[in-house]
């Protein structure tokens, strides 16, 4: 066993007595050397030694009375008011912050017994933040008051984990949580499961940004509202909810949307306007699409999560909103970065807590359980219980999962693919003939949003005057990717840096901008003609 360190406070009142009648009394710090299955090594005594000083200096001679071995230092910490929370955490806190603590040598324990209950309450919470890497002690009194008892001990370890019944309470509420998380859906996918216990810890601990990454109908938006319902419950937040689509802001519009105006701040401005962020004071503010937001209001929301503080359009005047952002966008943004379309300080500042929601092909073991999530929403909103033939659940299934099945849409285009069936089913049931119907019509919609993206790219080909027909299939796909490049640049040399980061790296490539332009000449193009009007160009 590792020698026992205990840190209290001097019981000015528990721990005085003059004469001796002070042996007749329980003294709680003159007991801690009583014990005889706890050998005190050291007592670090909290005291304020310009009121209490004597005390102290009888109680450390009445320890070594008790026990030669036991050592008590005195640590002068003079409280103003013992009452005063704030004043009382903060002087523990700057003790135990100094404090040389050495838990691979000694055991800690925290002598709760003395010193007023705000102290009492000062050394739960640093305890258990493990500011303090021990346990806590509590003493009491005997039964009978004799001459010479000690009384009684107990030893408090705040690792909850350690006691069984308490860890299966704390797991059954952990597994209850992250399947509220999941809006109660018995998702099967082991990674997605992994990363929702790991937002639920994040959500829980901090409230620092979290960026969802993911595409289009992941599920970005309903994973945001069970956060804040979450975080709501455990009275973490008491503002609102926010929810702002980024892509559906342009222009003044968008920083009066986000940051508010004062009245006149442009035409058509005829009354003040507080804006998202100021609405979400206290809240969770969703930016979903955070990647299609504008330079100028990248910077100001940049400001705004560091300093709680904007400026509304026209204003001279600063407004303040503490809210926890939480992002979701489905675009790349460390390449928006490198293209210089999103700003690296806010990514930066975005990117502490990432987290990517899989695609629906992604996760295909989880289609079966989504089924049935969506069966339920549909009869909660209809009052009617609709439900699959065996037969027919089994085909859908096998196609929805295969190959085949695209699901560009995700989540969102099967929510919609069975509220279809169950709108079309026949008395309650989804049968082999529903299925096979919307199997068809899936494969029709997915043809098309398939030939349509074709078609465009064979569009943009044709605009730029090229005949496609004399283009290898190879050289079109690889034409169109670096058209797609050209057209996020801003000059030629930024095109080609990325197009030819790789060759850069091992030195292979001592002209981006050349290389590009060389290539672009094979097909009578150059940077002006494939790009949108006022690129600028550089040599």
């Amino acid at each position: 066993m590792k020698p026992i360190i205990v840190i209290g406070f001097l019981g000015t009142q528990l721990d005085a007595g003059s004469g001796s009648g002070r042996w007749e009394k329980w003294r709680p710090t003159v007991a801690l050397s009583m014990f005889e299955d706890l050998l005190v090594h050291r007592i670090e005594l909290l005291v304020d030694a310009f009121k209490w000083g004597r005390l102290a200096e009888q109680v450390k001679n009445d320890v070594h009375a008790q026990s030669p071995t036991t050592e008590v230092v005195a640590h002068d910490m003079r409280l103003e008011d013992p009452w005063d929370f704030g004043g009382v955490y903060a002087h523990m806190f700057e003790f135990v912050r100094g404090y040389q603590f050495e838990p691979e040598k000694y055991d800690y324990l925290v002598h709760i017994t003395t010193g007023s209950h705000v102290a009492q309450i000062c050394w739960f919470a640093l305890t258990e933040a493990h500011f303090i890497p021990g346990r806590l002690l509590q003493t009491a009194p005997p039964i009978k008051q004799k001459t010479g008892l000690a009384g009684s001990y107990a030893i408090i370890d705040l690792d909850l984990s350690k006691y069984a019944q308490i860890a299966t309470r704390f797991a059954k509420d952990a597994l209850e949580t992250t399947s509220y998380l999941k809006s109660g859906i018995a998702t099967k996918s082991a990674h997605f499961n992994r990363m929702i216990t790991q937002i639920e810890k994040v959500a829980v601990r901090s409230k620092a940004p979290i960026l969802l990454i993911g595409p289009t109908g992941a599920g970005k938006s309903m994973l945001a509202k069970n956060l804040y319902s979450l975080k709501q419950s455990q009275h973490s937040l008491a503002g609102r909810f926010v929810e702002v689509n980024c892509a559906t802001l342009r222009g003044d519009t968008a920083s009066s949307a986000l940051f508010g105006h004062v009245r006149g701040a442009f035409t058509g401005a005829a009354e003040a306007r507080a804006g998202l962020l100021k609405s979400a004071d206290g809240g969770l503010l969703f930016l979903d699409e955070i990647g299609e937001l504008g330079q100028d209001e990248q910077a100001m929301l940049l400001r705004a999560i560091e300093d709680k503080r904007f400026l509304p359009m026209g204003s001279d005047k600063e407004v303040s909103s503490d809210f926890q952002l939480l992002a979701g966008t489905n675009r790349d943004l460390t390449e928006a970065v490198q293209l210089g379309r999103f700003r690296e300080d806010l990514f930066a500042r975005l990117n502490l807590w990432t987290f990517y929601l899989p695609s629906l092909k992604e996760r295909s073991e989880d289609i079966e359980p989504n089924l049935e999530f969506e069966l339920a929403r549909f009869a909660k909103a209809n009052n009617e219980q609709i439900r699959f033939n065996s037969d027919a659940k089994l085909r859908y299934l096998k196609f929805a999962q295969s190959a085949d099945a695209s699901w560009p849409g995700n989540f969102r285009d099967l929510g919609a693919s069975i509220t279809r069936m169950a709108t079309l089913s026949h008395a309650g049931r989804i049968n082999m003939e529903v299925v096979e119907e919307e199997i068809a019509r899936l494969q029709r919609l997915w043809a098309k949003r398939g030939e349509k993206s074709a078609a465009a790219n064979t569009d943009s080909l044709y605009a730029l005057g090229l005949d496609i027909e004399q283009l290898d299939r190879f050289d079109r796909a690889q034409l169109l990717d670096v058209l797609a490049v050209c057209r996020a640049s801003r000059t030629m040399s930024e095109a080609g840096r990325t197009l030819f980061q790789a060759s850069r790296v091992e030195k292979k490539s001592n002209n981006d901008a050349d290389r590009l332009r060389k290539y672009l000449a094979r097909f009578g193009l150059n940077f002006d003609s494939v790009c949108v009007p006022n690129s600028s160009t550089e040599s």
